[in-house]
């Protein structure tokens, strides 16, 4: 079989089954399968599948996956939101739209904590949306401001959206990807505020005021603990006091110390939260699993390697193929989810973007950054339903 047939098969099986409904992880698996069969007898394939899926996750790097989803649940559940809301509140209460303002810049804050886009929507959007409905505010205007901003956990470190792509694209440093995640996170959020600013501006939304020093100091000192993670979690990995699967342990640690200080959280509650972090993981780790798979199929197929060729041969103009690039990847992401997307279609792109001198930790956050706009965008955007869900819009 060909290789344009057997791409063609490949990703015609995934996108049928993805449309009947079948789990993302589940159709990896199978579309593999299926496109593998004119190549391989099935006795290759049995063995290599399973074994491709197994060493998908021997990885002492995706530890660090699970962690940080259970030090962001902790911090879910742990009171950390509120203290952060409050902390927002004292830079930008004298704006018009200081909730939302305050929203975005808590979103930022936790996410950075969090490192996911789904649950720092989720805490920050229950913490602030009803006093923003209490004082007014349009639900679509305040619902907007939290999922836009959402996001931008996926890029501030740290996330465990780096973790996968390095994995996937052959180790690249961890360390220096959460230090390239911080301008693009940073001017994400900053260009949400902006838009908040203007448009409360012009709506007249009222302001906080100034606050007192010392309430201003209260605050400070009520947030300091939570903030003091970023800088004991980035530092140590930069400095390479610890890895990034260390300080995902050290994170947990702490995050659970803190709850338990600030008397937040239970035996009750704590056992659901790591069912929840159970479930969650088994999920992405999974995905990371069955998509080895399909990355040796296509490897074996020579299917990266023919898609590359055909987008080259576009235009010699490394800018157009840049552009065309990330508008596949804008695309790709209002359909897959994150971590798929980046074990999918890494190995298609990297080689690609390598040819045109990008280097793999650029290339990276443009991935990255362009699943973070699938994040919000229909229809298949996590963070848009629960910001909904969540403001019942």
């Amino acid at each position: 079989m060909s290789i344009g047939i057997t791409t063609a098969v490949l990703f015609a099986v995934f996108a049928a089954l993805l449309f009947l409904g079948c789990p993302i992880s589940v159709g990896i698996v199978i579309s593999s399968i299926v496109a593998a069969v004119s190549s391989l007898s099935w006795d290759q394939i049995t063995f290599i599948t399973m074994q491709k899926m197994n060493s998908g996750v021997e990885s002492f790097s995706l530890l660090a996956i699970p962690l940080f989803i259970l030090a962001g649940n902790i911090m879910n559940n742990g009171g950390i939101a509120k203290r952060l809301v409050n902390f927002a509140q004292l830079f930008v209460g004298w704006c018009p739209g200081s909730l939302a303002l305050a929203n975005i810049v808590g979103n930022m804050l936790f996410g950075a904590l969090s490192g996911s886009s789904v649950a720092a929507a989720s805490a920050m959007g229950g913490c602030i949306y009803p006093i923003q409905k209490e004082e007014g505010y349009d639900p679509a205007f305040a619902t907007a401001a939290n999922i836009a901003s959402a996001p931008t956990g996926l890029l501030i470190p740290p996330t465990s959206a780096f973790i996968v792509y390095s994995t996937v694209a052959g180790g690249v440093s961890i360390s220096t990807l959460f230090m390239a995640g911080y301008v693009p996170g940073l001017l994400m959020g900053l260009g949400s505020m902006v838009v908040a600013f203007l448009y409360a501006k012009k709506h007249k939304y009222p302001t906080s005021g100034f606050p007192s020093m010392q309430t201003a100091v209260k605050v400070t000192l009520e947030a300091l603990p939570s903030l003091l993670l970023i800088i004991i979690v980035i530092g140590g990995i930069v400095s390479g006091i610890f890895t990034a699967t260390e300080g995902a342990g050290i994170s947990v640690l702490y995050c659970l110390i803190l709850s338990l200080c600030y008397k937040s959280i239970n035996f009750k509650s704590f056992s659901k939260i790591l069912v929840s972090s159970a479930c969650t993981s088994g999920i992405i780790l999974f995905l990371i699993s069955a998509s080895s798979a399909m990355s040796f199929v296509m490897a074996y197929s020579g299917i990266p390697a023919a898609i590359s060729t055909a987008i080259m041969s576009v235009s010699s103009n490394k800018y157009v193929i840049l552009l065309l690039m990330n508008v596949i990847l804008l695309v790709i992401g209002m359909f897959m989810d994150i971590t798929p997307a980046i074990l999918i279609f890494t190995p298609i792109f990297l080689p690609i973007a390598e040819s045109l001198g990008m280097s793999n930790i650029q290339f990276g956050v443009m991935l990255i950054f362009n699943m973070c706009m699938g994040n919000i965008t229909p229809p298949v955007g996590s963070v848009l339903f629960v910001g909904c869900g969540i403001s019942k819009i």
